[in-house]
């Protein structure tokens, strides 16, 4: 992966772009940087086929423009397929806080059970279907390859009339600019090693890490703002533009009572086993333990394992907490046993940053987190207490075929912090937060997020930061239902390269609440309303947000079921 320095990187200095001036827009170009690239052209190109770049691809598709979309892995989904992360999602969001096309998602994937499992009569008759029967926020637990197959019936039309070009796994080595603009990009394949230069008018960064950014010479921020520069409460003191949240490479397990698939000695257990996280403030002592650090408290926490599914009493049964498939949802005997994913404080992976470093550090640090999962596994097999006095459940068994890979890791990691564009407008704990915004406002009562006049979406989540790379535990504090500002999809350096990921104009802290899945599908769907917007006024992207098109372009949002604003009873 080359994965360039940035050697003009920022840190989050000033809060809203200067004045630009005005540019017309160019005609396509053509222009091939490699001697025997082939050549692609369409409307929108769109770097990345997680749940921003699908949701930016489906947007323009159905608006009738012609995408080109990369996609560095084999799966397309994102967080949600080839991370193998079950969807965290707020308690509305079954009649509001996300796009009708994610609830039609949503929907599909449970329609996708009913007709092709075959399940248990009172679970095919809910209308909140859960296969999984899945825990808290996790609300329709289900298998990565069933968001797979729904995604792909959802593109099937424009896949068969030629109006979508999907390039799995191809990556994005390089790209042409000219000023303020992107003329082109350099797609190669992970396959063949063959390039193909893409061009269009509009280019989508929708890669898990913002890749684009560098290679395009688009200003970003990296880690921690200071409080100094943003005024943020729960900012430190000191900027640290290395120190970003962990992430996790995810895998699954199911369990078979009375068997025995304990995998052999992992090399580096020694190492997992007796680890004990350096945070700041203390972790609650080694991470392979059935003790962690409350989120909200820091207090150490014990969690209750049993994977039979049975009652842990008063503790979270980790179990249940990311199951996939509940087996009493199907048919006596069709699933041996529960399939459920690793995504706990236990896996978390800390000890380095993905962004901006070497090719050869990326694989360093995900080969050292596919020890820590197999450490973790080990553990759980053969040593780990259980709450009726033994020890370890040599019957889990790793499903590498859950997440479609010969080691059994999911095929890229879950990466919970990127790069981030220095936007027109970036979005403060002061506009979300619920303390940070009864300081600002000096009402203790107040009880909304900031009214943007420019949103084009909502969504909600707690703000929840992962410990860091810099050694910091968690962050994580209550904020309001909130909206998704246009100035925050709008880098103040390029006119026409988009972020529809974790890449948007948010601080460190305020990338806690929108990096879930449902605000990177809104804001994904918003930024290819905004280019097919534009490419039918023929007008700058920018300009509508600063000029009188903007009710209109709002208008036009929700016409295509966007909510721009929460109802008033949430």
């Amino acid at each position: 992966m080359d994965r360039r320095n940035f050697i003009g990187r920022l840190t989050a200095g000033g809060l809203a772009a200067s004045a630009l001036p005005h540019l017309a827009f160019p005609a396509p170009v053509s222009y091939v940087s490699r001697a025997g690239a082939k050549e692609m052209k369409a409307d929108v190109v769109i770097a990345g086929g997680g749940l921003g770049g699908f949701a930016a691809g489906m947007a323009a598709l159905r608006n009738g423009l012609k995408v080109i979309m990369t996609e560095e892995t084999d799966w397309i989904g994102g967080q949600i397929t080839q991370q193998g992360v079950p969807s965290d999602e707020h308690q509305w969001i079954e009649t509001t806080g996300a796009t009708q096309m994610y609830r039609d998602y949503r929907n599909g994937v449970r329609d996708y059970y009913r007709k092709y499992y075959p399940m248990r009569e009172e679970a095919r008759k809910n209308p909140l279907l859960n296969p999984g029967n899945s825990t808290g926020a996790r609300r329709l637990g289900h298998e990565p390859k069933v968001t797979l197959a729904v995604m792909y019936q959802m593109l099937a039309p424009y896949l068969s009339n030629g109006q979508l070009t999907l390039l799995l796994e191809h990556k994005v080595i390089d790209a042409d600019n000219d000023g303020e603009m992107v003329r082109s990009l350099l797609a190669k394949s992970r396959i063949r090693g063959s390039e193909t230069v893409l061009e269009a008018p509009y280019f989508i960064d929708a890669t898990e890490l913002g890749d684009l950014l560098p290679l395009t010479n688009t200003a970003y921020v990296t880690g921690t703002e200071s409080n100094k520069q943003t005024g943020e409460m729960h900012a430190p003191d000191q900027a640290d533009p290395d120190n970003d949240q962990a992430f996790t490479l995810c895998f699954a397990v199911d369990y078979l009572e009375g068997e025995d698939h304990t995998i052999d000695k992992p090399d580096e257990y020694e190492f997992w086993r007796n680890f004990e996280p350096k945070m700041k403030p203390p972790w609650s002592g080694k991470l392979l333990d059935w003790h962690y650090s409350n989120p909200s408290t820091l207090e150490p926490r014990l969690l209750g394992f049993d994977p039979r599914g049975g009652n842990t009493g008063d503790l979270l049964n980790l179990w249940n907490y990311r199951r996939l498939v509940h087996k009493d949802n199907f048919e006596p005997g069709f699933f041996k046993g529960d399939i459920t994913v690793v995504n706990w404080p236990q896996n978390d992976y800390f000890l380095g940053s993905l962004i901006d470093v070497p090719e050869e550090t990326f694989k360093k640090h995900v080969a050292r987190a596919t020890q820590l999962n197999l450490s973790l596994l080990y553990w759980l097999q053969t040593e780990a207490p259980r709450m009726d006095g033994g020890r370890g459940w040599p019957g889990l068994r790793l499903r590498k075929d859950v997440m479609g890979t010969e080691d059994g890791m999911a095929k890229y990691p879950y990466v919970r912090e990127s790069r981030r564009i220095k936007a027109l407008f970036t979005i403060l704990e002061e506009h979300v937060g619920r303390e940070n915004r009864a300081s600002v406002t000096g009402n203790p009562n107040v009880e909304k997020a900031e009214n943007f006049y420019d949103s084009v979406g909502i969504g909600y989540y707690h703000i929840d930061l992962h410990p860091s790379t810099g050694g910091d535990n968690y962050i994580d504090f209550r904020s309001f239902p909130f909206q998704i500002p246009l100035g925050a999809l709008i880098p103040e350096t390029k006119e026409n390269l988009f972020p529809a990921n974790k890449n948007i104009g948010t601080t460190h802290i305020t990338n806690g609440c929108y990096r879930l899945a449902p605000v990177e599908w809104s804001i994904g769907e918003a930024v290819g309303l905004l280019l097919a917007f534009s490419s039918k006024r023929r007008v700058r992207p920018r300009e509508i947000r600063e000029g009188k098109l903007l009710a209109a372009f709002q208008q036009f949002v929700r016409s295509q079921g966007i909510h721009t604003h929460w109802p008033d009873q949430v």
